[in-house]
């Protein structure tokens, strides 16, 4: 991790991670990002797919998209993602909270190109689905053309975890209310065929293992 100004925590500071295995593991867990840049002068953020690959951050969309064109230009960007993984319940709406972890990326992206353009789309694939592009078509021309694949370097970054219990005041843990933590829980569904799917077509074994979890 690089310790440039931006990555710094300023705010509870001592929920700060640096362990690299810790991002990784976040990213694993969660499949949306927000990417911030300044597009035409004024300040946004896109939701997207986000997937690692390696040591980078690989997002993709419509060569159309003026947001990822500024991205591939090399404007400078930010991404966050997080994930929450529990409910703190307090004695006070004060005290009351979340378990999270959330980490925010710094960089330029830059355009995956040549022969690594399929691969990446592959990666952004199975990240939504596991095993999923083995089971499909390749890619055509066309679809690759309209397709623009930006990677982004995970090497400047800060990621904060809270995982505490209530941290209530002392008349509050001698009253009334109760406190604890509540688990976030995540799951698949059972999954609901296509209107116009063909007759005889089974649930393929990538769709079969994500509702397995």
């Amino acid at each position: 991790m690089v310790t440039n100004p931006p990555t710094r925590l300023t705010r509870m500071s001592d929920k700060a991670v640096h362990d690299l295995a810790a991002l990784h593991d976040l990213l694993a867990d969660v499949l949306l990002g927000h990417v911030s840049v300044v597009v035409d002068g004024y300040p946004v953020a896109f939701p997207t797919l986000v997937a690692r690959d390696g040591d980078h951050l690989l997002v993709h969309g419509s060569t159309g998209s003026s947001w990822l064109r500024a991205l591939g230009a090399g404007a400078p960007a930010s991404v966050s993602v997080t994930a929450m993984d529990a409910v703190v319940v307090a004695r006070s709406g004060f005290e009351s909270s979340f378990h999270y972890r959330s980490a925010v990326l710094f960089g330029r992206f830059t355009p995956v190109d040549g022969d690594d353009r399929e691969r990446a789309l592959d990666v952004l694939v199975d990240r939504i689905l596991p095993g999923r592009s083995g089971e499909l078509r390749r890619p055509t021309k066309r679809e690759l053309a309209a397709t623009l694949i930006l990677a982004l370097p995970i090497a400047d970054w800060s990621l904060k975890v809270s995982e505490r219990w209530p941290d209530d005041l002392p008349e509050d843990v001698g009253g009334p209310a109760w406190a604890g933590v509540v688990p976030l829980r995540r799951g698949y569904g059972d999954p609901v065929p296509a209107p116009d799917l063909r007759d005889g077509i089974a649930v393929p074994a990538s769709v079969r293992a994500i509702t397995r979890r």
